[in-house]
């Protein structure tokens, strides 16, 4: 043991310090690649780098510019919708005019209908009055002669004095009718 003690004595190098030659040769090849680094690989990856730099700032321009004319579009959309708007309620203002005018016109004309209607009939019932009335006229005269004519005892077929006699008769019931109708209406 003493004899690796000694050899360990004598062998007073530093084991984390390399001889002289090897360190000499690392530090040649270390060079070595390292130019070898610096000449051929370091311009690729910054060639690869710039590209990559250039890309990404396109790519932003790009994405910038495409957003603005999204924005622009956009724009255009909410104007082209505000305009659709105001265009559907104009529209919907004149329809609501156009109603109110046509259901003007309708009124109009049923109320015209109406007293064309109410017209005729009154003319319908006046001319059925007169009709009634002149049948009755005839029918009472007849009925007034053949009476009177029993009455009298002599025929009244003379049909000017009949007529007179019927006429007289049909003005005195008028004119009864008439006072009373006048009365009834002053109560």
């Amino acid at each position: 043991m003493i004899a690796l003690v000694q050899m360990a004595a004598d062998d007073a190098e530093n084991p984390l310090v390399p001889p002289i030659p090897e360190l000499i040769i690392g530090l040649i090849a270390f060079a070595i690649v390292f130019i070898f680094l610096a000449k051929k690989l370091l311009p690729n990856i910054n060639k690869v780098l710039e590209e990559r730099r250039e890309a990404i700032e396109g790519g932003m321009e790009k994405a910038e510019a495409t957003q603005a004319e999204a924005q622009q579009t956009l724009e255009q959309y909410r104007e082209q919708l505000s305009e659709a708007r105001h265009e559907a309620a104009r529209l919907r203002q004149e329809a609501q005019e156009q109603g109110a005018a046509l259901i003007a016109e309708m009124r109009a004309e049923g109320q015209r209908q109406r007293e064309e209607i109410v017209a005729a009939g009154h003319a319908q019932i006046e001319a059925d009055r007169k009709a009634a009335a002149a049948a009755l006229r005839q029918d009472v005269g007849k009925l007034a002669t053949e009476l009177a004519g029993k009455l009298v005892g002599e025929s009244l077929e003379d049909s000017a004095r009949q007529s007179r006699t019927i006429d007289r008769f049909l003005d005195g019931l008028d004119a009864t009718a008439t006072g009373s109708a006048t009365a009834e209406a002053a109560r």
